[in-house]
């Protein structure tokens, strides 16, 4: 007979459990709470899109559009492609499901997201992000909002004192023209020392070459002309509306002019929350006001700022969960005992106690195996006289020893 092969695990994918599991959902836990505080609606969008929505939104020339995106053929022909982000999946759906009338719109999602890239410590090729964005609001104050919102989540989750934020500002789409023209006529002064990438983005994505990590392109993007030399007033007024707002809030940040963001349709802000305690890859949570996205998709001119942060990332730098543990757990002595102890649980679930039994193995060795399980009560049900009889045990007296102690009572007298 032939050997039946075991399924792997597909590469750069996980099957998540136990302590990174509770890890995991510790994260979204605090992302659903804090999103409801700043009255943030929960959206939920496909996960695959027509290729062109993100081939739009995210730049032709962008590695994850040319290297990193799933994308395929379906059998009516279509090209559909994997979401990479949540940000140009939330346009679309502003766009072709008449949300405007509904702006200014604060959104929140959460879920997985795919890029095909070399899997390493907290990257994979399926991942999960949470997303928040505010679609319809041009003031700085949706800057101010959204910030504060992510610093309230770094401290909900116990991890901001190890993350910075570093913030920036792109101006208008006067400034940004000055700038750009200033930087090609920069970088083709030194075309010949530049990467292949760099010399590729040059003419279609110059700002882009600002933040490579080539060591070639270094010492060319460090001696750049700064974007504060090319701001309009106006583009000025509003990032220092975005840093008094973060003042007032009592956020904490730093300025990184060098801090980019290479497409068109991006405006203004531009951040990233950073730590030194993952590496290379440092970067927890991003974003940055992308106020031509909409129009760019075939939509009418609206502006846009939003987030994202890798679950994954944000889960491994938070203290590790406690596990959970059930409020009750029964012994079930005696298998004659065996309904009374599942109405038992039943009636326990339906009053909010969480509840477990043990009716497996030996029946002189259950109660001593349900001792092991740390619950506030034990419950121990034998079979006496015709009847389940309980022998209780808790630390302490408590609300759920007295549910325990009523509903068993109840049983007994019916």
């Amino acid at each position: 007979m032939a050997r039946i092969e075991t399924p792997k695990r597909i590469r750069g994918t996980q099957d998540i459990f136990g302590e990174e599991q509770r890890r995991f959902a510790a994260v979204l836990d605090a992302f659903d709470r804090v999103r409801r505080l700043y009255c943030f609606q929960r959206v939920e969008i496909p996960i695959f899109e027509a290729t062109g929505v993100f081939a739009r939104s995210m730049g032709e020339t962008s590695d994850v559009v040319s290297k990193e995106m799933y994308s395929f053929e379906d059998r009516g022909g279509d090209s559909i492609t994997l979401r990479p982000e949540f940000t140009a999946g939330i346009c679309r759906a502003f766009i072709t499901e008449g949300w405007q009338q509904h702006a200014p719109m604060k959104l929140a999602a959460a879920g997985p997201v795919f890029r095909y890239e070399r899997p390493q410590k907290g990257r994979f090729r399926q991942f999960h992000q949470i997303d928040a964005e505010i679609i319809g609001a041009a003031e700085p104050a949706a800057d101010v909002e959204l910030l504060v919102l992510a610093d309230q989540l770094l401290h909900e989750l116990g991890i901001a004192d190890g993350v910075t934020l570093q913030l920036n500002t792109l101006g208008d789409a006067a400034t940004r023209d000055g700038w750009r023209a200033a930087l090609i006529r920069h970088f083709e002064q030194y075309r010949g020392e530049l990467s292949e990438d760099s010399i590729a983005r040059l003419d279609k994505n110059p700002l882009r070459i600002l933040d490579s990590k080539d060591p070639r392109d270094r010492p060319v993007a460090d001696s750049a002309p700064g974007i504060d030399e090319f701001m309009t007033a106006e583009a000025g007024a509003f990032f220092e509306a975005v840093t008094r707002g973060l003042d007032a809030a009592g956020v904490s940040w730093t300025r990184n002019a060098r801090l980019v963001r290479g497409l068109d349709y991006y405006r203004h802000t531009a951040f990233e929350f950073v730590t030194d305690r993952l590496g290379a890859q440092g970067t927890v949570l991003a974003g940055g006001r992308y106020d031509g996205l909409i129009g760019s998709l075939g939509g009418p001119e609206t502006p846009g700022v939003g987030w994202a942060a890798g679950v994954e990332r944000l889960a491994m730098l938070i203290a590790e969960p406690a596990a959970e543990n059930p409020d009750v757990i029964i012994a079930v002595e005696d298998d004659l005992a065996l309904a009374d102890a599942q109405r038992t649980l039943k009636l326990l679930r339906g009053e909010g106690l969480s509840a477990d039994m043990i009716a497996t193995g030996s029946p002189r060795k259950r109660f001593d195996k349900a001792a092991k399980v740390p619950a506030k009560v034990l419950v121990g049900l034998r079979w006496q006289d015709g009847r389940a009889v309980a022998n209780i045990r808790s630390a302490a007296d408590s609300d759920e020893l007295g549910k325990v102690r009523r509903l068993l009572a109840e049983i007994a007298a019916a």
